[in-house]
């Protein structure tokens, strides 16, 4: 997959693309009925993702609680699987933010990307104001000359398929729920790094990874998958994590540790994927080491059982 961050610098390789817009946070089933939808439009064409960096929900209140459910490099890494060719991940700054929704049409989409057909889903908005529709933009295209296909939200149950929905099911430690929302585990992915190493101390050697700028799940502890991504230890894993700020040593800066089972090895800086599985219960705060450790034993052979049905 080719990543391009400027659409005003465009190589003709990568111009006459196919491509759904949007911020895709979690690739979940919506956003893969409309990447299909995109797929389907024009088969020869290179099938492409215009999306932003940051969210413009992060550039317009910079202070907002962390919400998104994956980073970007996680988000291209998803995209690549599910076939995408062209990433146009394109910074949304002041520049982009203040054209005006035709201005976004031509300048961008057309002028500068190229492209030869675009999929919005039904709630797309765009341009100065967010003041463009998806219909808006079917007009536009008609002028400019690139086709445009509307998708229509998508539905499960009772409920839209949406972010927002996942994040929901995430905060209320229902992580299967999301999983169906998603078609797949919702991952936290990123670099192996140095904690206190307290876990090593108790017999349970954890892998920290930080969740900095992600929406955080429900505290507690998880049973999880876990891939390592690189290196000789590249492979996958069942493990039991722990996410929250470890109130047994103080408060802390949440982060996500976890325990992978029957492996040794040194991965600190390795990039690896945690998968949250199921919810085992909520964090807590025990009176002795020896309590927590009792508890951890539990928690490993229940999070084990749970990992073997699958």
């Amino acid at each position: 997959m080719r990543i391009i961050s400027d659409y005003q610098f465009i190589e003709d390789i990568d111009r006459g693309a196919t491509a759904a817009i949007g911020n895709f946070d979690g690739v979940h089933l919506g956003h893969l009925s409309v990447i299909d939808m995109a797929r389907n439009a024009a088969p020869n064409a290179p099938l492409g993702i215009v999306t932003f960096d940051p969210h413009p929900r992060e550039y317009f209140a910079p202070k907002a609680p962390p919400f998104r459910l994956m980073s970007s490099a996680a988000r291209a890494s998803r995209l690549a699987k599910v076939g995408v060719e062209r990433l146009y991940q394109l910074p949304f700054n002041t520049a982009l933010a203040s054209l005006t929704p035709f201005d976004f049409a031509d300048k961008v989409l057309h002028q500068g990307l190229g492209l030869h057909h675009v999929v919005v889903g039904a709630d797309f908005c765009f341009g100065q104001g967010r003041k463009g529709t998806a219909a808006d933009l079917q007009s536009f295209g008609e002028d400019l000359g690139f086709g445009v296909t509307i998708a229509p939200l998508m539905a499960q149950t009772d409920q839209t398929i949406s972010s927002t929905a996942i994040r929901t099911a995430l905060s209320e430690a229902r992580p299967r729920d999301a999983a169906a929302m998603l078609g797949h585990w919702h991952r936290i992915e990123g670099p192996v790094i140095g904690g206190e190493q307290r876990g090593r101390e108790l017999g349970y050697p954890t892998a920290n990874m930080s969740i900095d700028g992600l929406h955080p799940p429900a505290f507690g502890v998880y049973a999880v998958l876990a891939d390592v991504l690189e290196g000789p230890h590249k492979g996958s894993y069942h493990g039991v994590a722990s996410m929250g700020v470890r109130p047994m040593f103080g408060e802390n800066k949440p982060n996500l540790e976890t325990f992978i089972f029957d492996f040794k090895g040194d991965l600190y800086g390795t990039p690896i994927s945690i998968a949250l599985v199921e919810h085992l219960r909520g964090e807590e705060k025990f009176n002795s080491l020896e309590s927590l450790i009792t508890q951890m034993d539990a928690d490993s052979a229940r999070a084990r059982a749970i990992l073997t049905s699958l």
